[in-house]
């Protein structure tokens, strides 16, 4: 082109408008997991480049659908530490439906010798007690299936004596149960001793009425539990009448709930303690004899929605939870959870007598049942279509139907 007259150089405005904002992803920070498999987290941010700046911008001015996830898996390395199983025993019975259990323990995979298990606690642990079948038993054929005899347990049903159990079958769910359960009175002994008697054995209970007076004073326990239950829809709240707790030898008061928890000894008189739920657990710990409180209890409608249409809520002995529950205007909750409130004296064992999770009920993460331990929050998670005995260490439990 050398002979060609050659043009000047121009640069011109191609356009003015300036980019739209963008999705800006930081490097993920340090994995969740020391070992395996973790979750490390990104920060997300909407941007937009103006006059050659990047200025921060809303999120919904950036594509929702293009959002990067902000948490991402990551694997730092193979875990050192997994559980391990024993074999699973006999079956617990020579007929019918039994139990089989397992011993489990951490095992280190460097030396293969068990561990403290504290260094498998991030891991998953799987069943140790599972449902088993010996064979039907010649004195039983013909006859109803195991838990054919449970019954359904209404919210309100009170189980701590058999006096209350008799003011349950009044018409009124709320008939008022006594402060303390009654007793006999022996022949020849005074209203004193009676009033004594009423007042040692509040510990351990459960209280189901609309209101009531607990009298702790006195107690011979060191440490004297109470629990307080309501139907859902309902939250409690709880004042102290009187107090002779000695703060600086370590007595105090716990309140917990399924929402709250809250400990007190001081200016504890005419104090007012809300549940936020329906249930209520209050424990007193004193160290010299004579010393305690006295609480007055009311329960009132919730002021928040604290449960799903489906949730139940069971108080008795015994009774049966099934699932899927179909809620009155025919909607199905995706998770219907079940509460399990008894007396803080009694523990609770569930054995599910029959489950169907659907022909991918092993192979997937969204149907499964899940069983928590209130008491230590430990859950357990339930899968396929096996049968299971589970048991508690505390008084609550909660029950999660997923999918």
């Amino acid at each position: 082109c050398q002979p060609v007259p050659k043009p000047e150089s121009r640069v011109e405005v191609c356009d003015l408008n300036p980019c739209p904002p963008r999705w800006k992803v930081t490097p993920a920070g340090p994995c969740s997991s020391s070992c395996g498999l973790g979750l490390a987290v990104q920060l997300v941010t909407c941007v937009q480049i103006l006059h050659g700046q990047e200025v921060l911008q809303e999120e919904h001015l950036c594509p929702v659908a293009e959002k990067p996830l902000t948490s991402v898996p990551c694997v730092v390395r193979t875990c050192s530490y997994e559980w391990s199983f024993s074999e699973w025993s006999e079956c617990s019975t020579s007929c019918g439906n039994g139990i089989q259990t397992r011993q489990d323990f951490c095992l280190s995979s460097l030396t293969h010798k068990p561990v403290n298990p504290l260094f498998c606690r991030r891991f998953p642990k799987a069943i140790v007690v599972r449902g088993c079948s010996a064979g039907p038993c010649p004195e039983q054929e013909g006859t109803l299936s195991p838990g054919a005899e449970l019954q359904p347990v209404t919210p309100a049903t009170p189980l701590t004596t058999a006096a209350a159990a008799t003011e349950h079958r009044h018409k009124d769910r709320d008939v008022p149960l006594s402060a303390g359960p009654p007793e006999q009175t022996k022949p020849g002994g005074g209203e004193e001793d009676t009033a004594k008697r009423s007042f040692l054995c509040v510990c351990g209970n459960l209280f189901l009425s609309a209101t009531g007076i607990i009298n702790m004073t006195g107690v011979e326990s060191r440490d004297c539990t109470v629990a307080i239950g309501r139907p859902l829809t309902e939250e409690i709240s709880v004042t102290i009448l009187e107090s002779s707790l000695n703060c600086s030898a370590g007595e105090v008061l716990l309140f917990s709930g399924r929402m709250m928890w809250r400990t007190g000894c001081r200016k504890l008189p005419l104090s007012l303690i809300n549940s936020r739920t329906n249930t209520l657990i209050v424990k007193q710990r004193v160290v010299l004899p004579g010393n305690g409180v006295i609480l007055q209890y009311s329960s009132r409608t919730a002021t928040k929605k604290y449960y799903q249409d489906c949730d139940q809520q069971l108080f008795g002995p015994q009774g049966e939870v099934v699932n899927p529950v179909q809620v009155p205007d025919g909607r199905q909750e995706v998770v219907c959870r079940t509460f399990i409130t008894v007396a803080p004296r009694q523990r609770i064992s569930i054995r599910a007598l029959n489950t169907d999770l659907g022909p991918e009920g092993n192979h997937t993460h969204f149907n499964y049942i899940l069983v928590r331990d209130v008491s230590t929050m430990k859950t357990v998670v339930f899968r396929g279509k096996q049968q299971f005995l589970w048991q508690s260490t505390g008084s609550q439990a909660e029950i999660e139907f997923h999918e």
